[in-house]
């Protein structure tokens, strides 16, 4: 969905929540190399990420049947946090089915066992070189679009 108009979102498989545009791009380009990009939104912010998921503001006019099966959610974001974000989303009865995978830079003990506590269903930390980084996000991407299940 790369491209489409906010208000035209007709099917979603991936939320991607990232304020880098390199990171955005990179992780667009590793889903895409395996034929699991055909339906990603990319948003920059918590806050875009909430109005989404909760249907407000810009995004108010989407139905609400549409969601993502998986949301790649980074921590440190802009307006709303990453943890604040997950916070929001497992707290509301809807939107904590819909599965999180953190994807981020920290490496902070602290926020791993935060973001577990809080509920996300896996932690992924970025990795520094290329190769590795478009590996980790295709792996992430074919167990959450081929392997998992989810429910209805």
């Amino acid at each position: 969905m790369i491209g489409t108009e906010k208000n035209n979102i007709k099917a979603l498989d991936i939320l991607l929540v990232e304020d880098n545009a390199t990171d955005a791009e990179l992780c667009m380009r590793a889903l895409k190399k395996h034929g699991l990009a055909n339906n990603i939104l990319w948003v920059k912010d918590g806050a875009e990420a909430l109005d989404f998921v909760f249907r407000t503001g810009e995004y108010a006019g989407i139905p609400n049947g549409l969601r993502p099966k998986v949301i790649l959610l980074d921590l440190r974001l802009p307006k709303v946090s990453g943890i604040e974000v997950l916070r929001k989303l497992k707290a509301d009865e809807h939107a904590r089915l819909i599965p999180i995978a953190v994807l981020t830079s920290s490496k902070e003990d602290n926020d791993l066992e935060e973001c577990y506590r809080l509920g996300v269903n896996s932690y992924i930390a970025k990795p520094v070189e290329f190769d590795q980084f478009m590996d980790t996000i295709a792996n992430l991407g074919m167990y959450w679009m081929v392997i998992n299940k989810l429910p209805s």
